[in-house]
Formats: structure tokens, C-alpha cells, sequence
């Protein structure tokens, strides 16, 4: 727990002996009326006193606050939190320590401007100790991806590297070209479409985070498209399924569940004409990557984190943890 959170636990137990005006409330969206603010950055060695930057209500009638603590390197985690409990810590962002303090109120604004529910991860210890970016200073500059580092998936061959632009300064890129044709032209492809293809985080991260090192420097090579691709792929909540698939058709043939049991274990329910329910098999079998989504013409890698935690545990009776690659 950070610091700052036993700060405010203090400052909230001392005010309650002298009761204050109760702040209004938005009838519209659950928020009170409190203007989003600039965070300070916080002196080093001081202890900060975090004010939330806004308050909302959850689905369920909940007060929730978000705000901006200090993090490691002087890094800044901007939070939501049970107002009450001051418990169940959410992510929202983790901003570097060259980011303006203004960041941290934008970030809040943009979440609370989206639509509900509103998900993100739990904050994990891992966060109170890392710095964001820090692994691409950790990337030798030495090494850059070589041509013995390319993939090779579905027909296609993808490297990483830096592609040809309208202006004269490359970008740094995903790209590929098919593996029966080598001579054919490389087309760009997005880091999520790489990571989709192969099916596994790894080793796609790991190229990318030494590619953005060894041309973070270099100022004919812009890396900031790719840079946002990956840490969008770190904090996404939509996640590979295909762990979830081997579970579902693990379940099928050693257990002797079916699709429709597992299913109607999930609460996802179809009747026929007589009004008996059974498990709608076609939303498992999109979920996990079984069967193409409507309109399209390949099943799609990824599920959300949220629907898989649901299959795991009502479906299939694990952990989510056990259907989630790391």
C-alpha cells in the first residue's frame, strides 16, 4: 500500500470530528460537483497528502473516488478506489515522470466520460515498483532485431523495424509479407494483429521492447506509434482466448461436460419452441475462438478479461488465472 493512501486514511479519520457540508451531487451521472484539478508533482522525500481528483457512483450505489499517488522514479498511478473502504484498487494509468501533473485530470476525465461499466485491472505490487518504460532503458542498444528474429505464422513472416513514410522520417513498425513470396513488398501490420496471429505474448513484447530501445536515440526513426501500440497491449482488458479454447475443449473430452452445459453454467440461455433452456453454444464457441464472430471470416484470437473470468469460474469451475496467458 502506498504511502500516500495511509496519508489520506489519516487526514479522513482526523476530519471526521468536525462534519463538513455534504458536497452536491450530479443527478445526471452520480458525480459530485468537484472541478478536476492539476496534481502537484510531489517533492521528493515528502510524504503527499492526495486529495481524489473526482467522485462518481458505481452500478451498484457506490461512492468512488479516483486520484493520482506517487509512484517509483517519479512516476504517478492514477487510481479508482472504493471512496469507503478506500479498498479495491483500480488502475487506470500509470504516467512517466515526464508526463505534465495535467495528465492525471485528463486521464480521469476521458474514463469517466466512457461507458459504463467502467473496468480496469487491480493495482498489483508490481506496480509500486516499477517505473513505466523502465524495461526499454534496460534493452541493450547494441542489439538490434536481426532477421533471425522473425516470425513466421499463418502464412506470413513479420518483423519489426523501421518502414518507409510519407515524410522522410521512418517509423517504427510491426510489419509483414508471405512466407511463400519473400520478395513481395512488407506491408505494416499493427503490434495487436502480430500478437493475434501468433497467438502468444511472447516473444512479440520482448522484440518490441528491444526495438524501442535501440531506436529511442536514434532522431531519423519515430517510435511513438508503436511505443503507445505496446502500452496499450500491457493494459488492455481484451485478452488472448486461446488458453480458454484449450480449457473449454479440455473439459469437453476429459471431463464430459459440453459446450452447452458449460454455457448454461454462464447464464448465457437459448429456449426452443416448448420453453426448454439449454446453453447458447454459438456464444461460447465465438468467445473462445471456436467460431468466426457475425460478418466475419475467421474466429477472433482475443475475449475480454471480464467474460473470460465468467467462463472460467461459473463454465468451467477454475481460476481465471489457470485460462489467462501471461
Amino acid at each position: 500500500m502506498p504511502r500516500s493512501t495511509s496519508s489520506t486514511s489519516t487526514s479522513r479519520s482526523a476530519s471526521s470530528t468536525s462534519p463538513s457540508p455534504r458536497p452536491k451531487t450530479n443527478p445526471r451521472r452520480g458525480l459530485h460537483d468537484r472541478p478536476f484539478a492539476a496534481i502537484p508533482r510531489p517533492r521528493r522525500g515528502a510524504a503527499a497528502h492526495v486529495s481524489p481528483l473526482a467522485r462518481y457512483r458505481d452500478d451498484d450505489g457506490r461512492t468512488r473516488e479516483l486520484l493520482a499517488v506517487p509512484g517509483l522514479g517519479g512516476s504517478m498511478l492514477v487510481l479508482d478506489r472504493d471512496a469507503t473502504t478506500l479498498g479495491d484498487r483500480r488502475l487506470l494509468a500509470h504516467l512517466a515522470s515526464d508526463e505534465p501533473p495535467e495528465n492525471a485530470a485528463l486521464v480521469c476525465r476521458l474514463y469517466l466520460q466512457g461507458p459504463a461499466p467502467r473496468r480496469c485491472r487491480r493495482v498489483a505490487p508490481t506496480d509500486l515498483k516499477q517505473v513505466p518504460f523502465a524495461s526499454f532503458e534496460r534493452c541493450s542498444v547494441a542489439e538490434p532485431p536481426t532477421l533471425e528474429n522473425e516470425l513466421r505464422a499463418r502464412g506470413f513472416v513479420y518483423r519489426v523495424g523501421p518502414m518507409p513514410d510519407e515524410r522522410a522520417t521512418a517509423q517504427l513498425r510491426w510489419s509483414r509479407t508471405p512466407s511463400h513470396g519473400r520478395e513481395s513488398a512488407w506491408e505494416q501490420v499493427k503490434l495487436r494483429d502480430v500478437v493475434g496471429a501468433i497467438e502468444l505474448y511472447e516473444p512479440v513484447r520482448a522484440l518490441t521492447e528491444r526495438a524501442l530501445a535501440h531506436y529511442r536515440e536514434d532522431q531519423g526513426v519515430l517510435s511513438t506509434r508503436l511505443r503507445d501500440e505496446f502500452d496499450r497491449l500491457c493494459t488492455s482488458p481484451i485478452v488472448l482466448n486461446r488458453a480458454l479454447r484449450e480449457a473449454v475443449t479440455d473439459a469437453i473430452e476429459r471431463r464430459g461436460m459440453t459446450m452447452s452445459e458449460i454455457a448454461l453454467r454462464c447464464g448465457v440461455v437459448k429456449r426452443d419452441r416448448h420453453g426448454n433452456p439449454s446453453g447458447e453454444t454459438s456464444w461460447l464457441a465465438r468467445r473462445v475462438g471456436l467460431m468466426p464472430e457475425g460478418g466475419a471470416q475467421a474466429p477472433t484470437p482475443w475475449v475480454h478479461s471480464d467474460v473470460l473470468a465468467t467462463i472460467a469460474r461459473r463454465g468451467l469451475g477454475v481460476s481465471p488465472r489457470e485460462v489467462e496467458l501471461q
